[in-house]
């Protein structure tokens, strides 16, 4: 499921600018922004690991997971996420303030580990 042109439309304008290729130097087409967002959206909402990200229907992972280390050190990532957060929540499907996150882990011993493995 990829963003739908609303969703972009709310997105788009909160994006730096980029550089365009220049005419005098050849060089690669820059990857259209909207697409490395569907890449990293897929990430979040499947878990997997950069790599597994499908190849032919989103940019090369690289790509997408450098843009995505940029616009997350800039900022760019938590106001893309908020303002889709905020949408959501003005069409009756999303409160900021009533999410929370559960978390349950626990923690082994390495000796314990180890035994449980050499059965």
């Amino acid at each position: 499921m990829d963003l739908t042109n609303e969703q972009w439309s709310l997105i788009e304008p909160l994006l730096p600018a980029r550089k365009l290729r220049r005419e005098d130097r050849p060089g690669r087409t820059p990857t259209p922004s909207r697409a490395l967002w569907d890449g990293i959206l897929w990430i979040l909402r499947t878990g997997a690991q950069w790599s597994e990200l499908p190849q032919g229907k989103y940019p090369p992972y690289k790509t997408v997971h450098r843009w995505f280390q940029g616009w997350v050190k800039d900022g760019t990532f938590h106001a893309v996420l908020r303002a889709l957060a905020l949408d959501l929540k003005e069409r009756g499907g999303f409160d900021l303030e009533e999410g929370f996150v559960d978390a349950f882990f626990v923690t082994v011993r390495r000796a314990t580990w180890r035994e449980a493995l050499q059965g």
